[in-house]
């Protein structure tokens, strides 16, 4: 059986970074994605979906985003339930993502991306990518 997730949003707000009584980190954190067609009235709408990371990643995640960063996560969708404190059973459905990329930051606004594998050794992600060199079509080998 299959249970794959691959989605590209921005974070709704800042990861939600906590440890378990073990001391193993966990983020939760909500995404919109955007669907990839307009409505009735010609906008365009978004799905808000919650996912957990765990870890180094979960480390990564709160320190180096924030609330309209661009991130791509690869997962899978896991059910859960508990009791609240009315003894009324809650249903949860997220996305658990087992890799975190860094696509892009909401203050960066002329179009280059910055990417950082969050399971690379901690480091502040570059505060500008260098500029590509200007290519023309002439320039393409093919």
């Amino acid at each position: 059986m299959i249970n794959k997730t691959i989605l590209v949003g921005r974070l709704v707000k800042d990861a939600e970074l906590r440890y378990t009584s073990t001391g193993v980190a966990v983020a939760n954190f909500r995404m919109a994605v955007n669907r990839p067609f307009s409505n009735n009235n010609g906008e365009k709408e978004a799905d808000y979906i919650n996912c957990i990371t765990w870890r180094k990643q979960a480390e990564n995640l709160s320190q180096f985003t924030q609330k309209g960063d661009m991130i791509g996560i690869d997962g899978r969708i896991q059910t859960r339930s508990y009791d609240n404190n009315d003894k009324q059973r809650i249903f949860v459905t997220e996305v658990v993502a087992d890799s975190v990329q860094f696509l892009q930051t909401k203050g960066n606004k002329n179009g280059q991306t910055q990417t950082q594998n969050s399971s690379a050794p901690q480091q502040s992600p570059p505060s500008q990518m260098e500029p590509m060199d200007d290519f023309g079509v002439d320039d393409l080998p093919f």
